[in-house]
């Protein structure tokens, strides 16, 4: 009975957790029924920036959002096309205890403040380059531009939560040379790069973008948020493991690479994988045996990955990556499609695998007192972006649930001290 009567309490806390008493909440549910999944994340975004609160009640109709009323949150919600039910504050109250019931794999998550949000981004670059800021573009989630120049100078500091695409760490531009080398974006890419190392004081860029990991990395142990795709992910990693040895052919720095390069990788330097091998051969369009060929995926017909399930209530961090209003999703393709399962680390979390296979497509972990979370792949709703294809029009994939696995970690870092506590 006390037990009882003490979560009646907690419940009616939650309800009334504000300095002026609303007369009701706005319930944007996440299942099946909204009418734009992405723009939702958004209007939360927002509202968190405009000094509300929101509740995240996860795996409550796919991962809703419980905000106090407002005629102005209202309207966004119907300028936006975000589909959303006006409750009582006693059916709120209903809906906290339900969530959060013993009997239910469900919780209440507090969002605090909107994390302020970086892309790191090369001069002359477009929002529909990568997934992330072609979603944060449509769903009207702010962010700012920065580059080498900015985090070498310590701007990172200004933020919490980065995110890198398909960026090349290991400044072997993409491994692009066989294919692209007499292509103009090429040779500009190039040249951009070089005079950006020159400029700060590194005779090659290689050993300018081993730095800038580490800088990145130093932002995690300090308590940042890093959300990576495509290539992003394992280049990343793969710079890390060689901050001490040159792993790049002359044709990209001007001298041949270390012959033993691969017994003198530092794995205990990464942050997702280890025991990985290079692909030493500067032609072939690889980094390493981390990612998945497609060989191995086969007919993109029978291409889907599984989202694990977790414990709400136990496991809030995990949970919160893998809200979405279905569990099994279509796969897409990139420079990195998928990650080995043999090359992750045992201390990271996997989220989502093709399931019966060692192919996994999306993880996180933490270090220092940081996050990382890298999702393979390069768009969500292009199986096999290539370059120089047109942007994807989000507008059609307003309920893709590829595209809100990356909102999720936009949110994420909002919910910090609370799942610091957990």
């Amino acid at each position: 009975m006390i037990s009882k009567t003490l979560k009646f309490i907690s419940v009616l806390l939650i309800v009334s957790s504000v300095s002026v008493f609303p007369q009701s909440k706005i319930l944007i549910y996440m299942d099946l029924n909204q009418t734009d999944h992405l723009k939702a994340y958004g209007i939360t975004f927002r509202a968190l920036n405009s000094g509300y609160k929101a509740d995240w009640l996860l795996n409550y109709r796919g991962g809703s959002f419980l905000l106090d009323y407002s005629k102005k949150l209202a309207a966004e919600c119907r300028l936006e096309g975000v589909a959303f039910e006006d409750v009582s504050l006693s059916e709120a109250a209903d809906i906290y205890s339900f969530v959060q019931s013993d009997e239910n794999n469900m919780d209440v998550i507090r969002l605090e403040k909107a994390p302020k949000i970086a892309v790191y981004v090369p001069p002359g670059f477009q929002p529909w380059d990568d997934a992330v800021t072609l979603v944060l573009e449509y769903a009207k989630v702010p962010y700012d531009k920065i580059w080498n120049d900015e985090i070498l100078k310590g701007d990172l500091d200004k933020y919490d939560w980065l995110h890198l695409h398909h960026e090349d760490f290991t400044g072997q531009y993409g491994k692009f040379f066989a294919s692209f080398s007499n292509a103009q974006w090429y040779i500009d890419n190039q040249i951009r790069y070089e005079q950006n190392a020159k400029k700060n004081g590194f005779k090659k860029v290689s050993e300018m973008m081993k730095v800038v990991a580490q800088d990145i990395k130093s932002f995690v142990a300090k308590g940042g948020f890093l959300f990576a795709m495509c290539s992003a992910t394992d280049s990343y990693d793969i710079a890390l493991a060689a901050h001490n040895v040159d792993i790049v052919a002359q044709m990209y720095d001007g001298d041949p690479p270390d012959q033993n390069a691969q017994q003198k990788l530092d794995y205990s330097n990464t942050l997702a994988f280890t025991d990985f091998k290079l692909e030493m051969n500067p032609y072939v369009y690889e980094y390493s045996d981390i990612d998945i060929q497609p060989a191995e995926i086969g007919n993109y017909d029978n291409d889907y990955f599984t989202l694990f399930e977790f414990s709400a209530k136990y496991d809030p961090v995990p949970t919160m990556l893998t809200q979405d209003h279905v569990n099994v999703i279509h796969g897409f393709m990139g420079q990195t499609t998928m990650f080995r399962k043999s090359r992750i680390k045992k201390s990271v979390t996997i989220l989502a695998e093709r399931e019966g296979t060692d192919q996994v497509k999306y993880i996180h972990g933490n270090y220092g007192r940081g996050f990382f979370t890298f999702y393979g792949g390069h768009d969500p709703e292009d199986y096999q972006h290539a370059v120089g294809d047109p942007p994807t029009d989000l507008s059609l994939y307003k309920n893709s649930p590829g595209y809100r696995l990356i909102l999720n970690n936009i949110l994420f870092p909002a919910a910090t001290k609370k799942k610091q506590k957990t």
